[in-house]
């Protein structure tokens, strides 16, 4: 299927709402239109067995609408939310500058601030120490893949994220909005390949969870 196939199959479920599901989180959130026309962020075609998932923003959220589509049908199976993930690495130190923290490693930072920075909107605080990090995957992403595609990023250089661990506080950094939608939110989960993969590289993991969205409930009440 195309984009565009893609594109519309989603915008006439949404309209005519032959799930169940769809007409549930119609009731408490919207998708994003830019235009009249339907905003997709990402079409993920990774899957197997012909499945695509389209993951398309909430109105005034962070996290996602996610789209299951069978594309040897062409028809959407089902539909829920996914967090706004960010599975990153960062490393830090109070003696190193920034760019001494970037030649430590052969890999390309995606962000970082040197000691003495200014901090935020006001730039009323100084930063007291040096970061950097590194993400690889910023696009819509479950959990899972993205944790894999950072550790298929950083074992590139695996001394260097060594040296990060062990001389500069290097730690894998994971940060999710989810919607709560009924109050049991779950959580991630980390098998033993992937363990095994951060034990490899001396990793710790380190989570921050945010709640976001209108609950179910609040369509009730």
């Amino acid at each position: 299927m195309s984009d565009k196939e893609i594109t519309d199959l989603i915008d006439k479920e949404l309209k005519e709402k032959t799930l169940g599901v769809t007409e549930q989180y119609l009731k408490i959130h919207s998708p994003v239109y830019l235009d009249g026309k339907l905003k997709i962020e990402r079409i993920d075609r990774e899957k197997e067995n012909g499945i695509v998932i389209a993951y398309l923003p909430v109105d005034g959220e962070v996290f996602f609408f996610k789209v299951y589509i069978d594309t040897h049908n062409k028809e959407i199976f089902n539909i829920n939310t996914e967090p706004y993930n960010r599975v990153y690495f960062r490393a830090s130190s109070e003696t190193l500058s920034l760019a001494e923290l970037k030649s430590m490693c052969n890999l390309i930072a995606t962000d970082g601030r040197n000691k003495g920075d200014l901090k935020g909107i006001t730039k009323k605080a100084e930063y007291k120490y040096s970061y950097v990090t590194y993400l690889p995957n910023p696009e819509p992403d479950d959990f899972s893949c993205k944790l894999k595609k950072l550790l298929d990023y950083l074992e590139q250089d695996k001394e260097g994220i060594k040296w990060f661990v062990e001389e500069a506080n290097g730690y894998i950094q994971v940060a999710m909005n989810i919607h709560n939608a009924n109050g049991m939110i779950g959580g991630p989960s980390i098998n033993r390949e992937t363990i095994k993969r951060m034990s490899d590289l001396g990793l710790g993991i380190d989570f921050d969870l945010y709640l976001e969205g209108k609950s179910f409930l609040d369509d009730v009440l």
